[in-house]
């Protein structure tokens, strides 16, 4: 049986990944901190397919075989952080033997649903980054996450009171803060590599805007499927890099290549419009006027 073949389980909540790891009971029903070093040992060349209903953030610095999330494999050697959302696949590949030096720090979207976390968690792109897209972190950095993850854990450990939900809210919110802040940190360190990207994205795109005829709108995930990242690395590279996102850039040369085609052309502004990939005329109208302050009529009648 291929790894795409085996089954999923649908892990619901945290005391089920410790059923699952054969772990006692978790201290608190939303959150756990797993030391991947205290799992029993796992029989040899086995694997797990684990659709994971809540949020996942991972440390792992040495890990024998591999782990795969989505369809790529990484290798966690070099030690690195990774991110899930509810609704992720992670699948492991567990050698004959195994030396985890990590850990998991797992909590449930109930655990932030009455805060403005429970909101505001969706604009940290990085729960949706592919794993070779994961954080890598200074000695530092890692000294000061380590001890925003302690404080979680002492704090469901020790006490649970009217306090105590706030206590951990805060710190995850912080811990999220400073995981930003390490990844804005990640693309100014990976600046070449960055430019490299950054010259095949906008390759591709002046490419797909050079054909003749467009089979349709030029996407987010188009780009980023075509240059191997996920579309949420991809808008936050640039956004780090350029000062904007992915559909900005997308927007800017559409309409940098209408104003080509209006001002050296007498295609009707429908033409134009299906030439660049829009289904509706009224679409690139709006489209334009927001950005340039004129219709296509307008801007063309500015050069007669």
């Amino acid at each position: 049986m291929s790894k795409q073949d085996l089954p999923i389980k649908n892990i619901n909540s945290v005391s089920e990944v410790h059923r699952l790891l054969s772990l006692p009971a978790p201290k608190n029903p939303l959150i756990t901190l797993i030391n991947h070093a205290h799992e029993p040992p796992a029989s040899a060349g086995g694997i797990h397919r684990m659709l994971l209903n809540f949020y996942n953030i991972s440390i792992k610095r040495s890990f024998q075989g591999q782990l795969r999330y989505g369809r790529n494999y990484y290798d966690f050697d070099n030690g690195t952080m990774t991110f899930s959302a509810p609704g992720q696949i992670i699948a492991v590949d567990q050698g004959d033997e195994r030396d985890n030096d990590g850990w998991s720090l797992m909590f449930h979207p109930d655990l932030i649903r009455n805060y403005p976390l429970g909101k505001s968690i969706k604009n940290y792109g990085f729960f949706a980054y592919d794993v070779n897209e994961a954080l890598h972190l200074s000695d530092e950095e890692e000294k000061l996450i380590e001890s925003l993850v302690r404080n979680i854990q002492n704090e469901y450990e020790s006490r649970i009171d009217n306090f105590s939900a706030d206590v951990i809210v805060s710190n995850l919110d912080l811990l999220l803060n400073y995981c930003n802040r390490f990844y804005n940190r990640q693309f100014v360190t990976r600046k070449m590599a960055n430019n490299d990207l950054l010259a095949k994205f906008e390759k591709k795109l002046a490419d797909h805007f050079e054909e003749s005829s467009a089979t349709g709108l030029i996407t987010v995930n188009n780009l980023a499927e075509g240059l191997n990242v996920s579309a949420s690395y991809l808008s936050d590279m640039l956004r780090a890099t350029t000062g904007q996102n992915t559909q900005q850039h997308i927007h800017n040369k559409l309409i940098e290549k209408a104003k080509d085609i209006l001002a050296n052309t007498d295609l009707s502004v429908s033409e134009i419009a299906f030439r660049l990939g829009f289904e509706f005329p009224q679409s690139f109208n709006k489209l334009f006027k927001n950005k340039t302050s004129m219709s296509p009529l307008e801007f063309r009648q500015s050069f007669n």
